[in-house]
């Protein structure tokens, strides 16, 4: 199976478990292609697309959450997922989401967003995991990485 990660990520948190998804994946096989969504193709030549962002604001990150999140220390993101989205061509190209979010009924998740967005496009997209992190800037709760490996071992067997 060939995948391409794709992944935005402010403070770290979202990429740490695109790490550990894609190591899961390979462990099982897979071909994966880790990419940021600011440098992500349009057209993705793969099998899966798996694509990972941060909640912001109860949904997907845009430029303004992220000046603010540069703000509070996070790296400088050009671009991210809703971006990509809105020029992605995924014909043919199943995409599975996937986001870190806080642990609250009332924060929303950039993954169930990213899905919709998607599906809006024509996508054959599916809302996968949510991680939560405990703080704005992480870290990530005790035992999502682990949480994050068996996931995508699923997702490869």
């Amino acid at each position: 199976m060939r995948v391409l990660l794709i992944v935005e990520s402010c403070f770290g948190t979202t990429e740490a478990v695109a790490r550990r998804v894609a190591e899961a994946l390979r462990a099982a096989g897979a071909e994966v292609e880790h990419v940021a969504a600011a440098d992500a193709p349009a057209r993705p030549d793969a099998d899966l697309v798996l694509l990972g962002a941060p909640t912001h604001n109860m949904g997907l990150p845009t430029a303004a959450s992220r000046a603010q999140a540069a703000g509070k220390g996070a790296a400088a993101v050009p671009s991210g997922v809703r971006e990509w989205i809105a020029t992605a061509d995924t014909a043919g190209v199943p995409v599975l989401t996937f986001a870190t979010r806080f642990r609250s009924a009332f924060a929303g998740s950039a993954s169930r967003a990213a899905a919709k967005q998607l599906r809006r496009r024509g996508a054959d997209a599916r809302q996968g995991a949510d991680f939560v992190v405990t703080g704005v800037g992480g870290p990530l709760a005790d035992g999502e990485l682990e949480r994050a490996a068996a996931w995508a071992a699923g997702l490869a067997g």
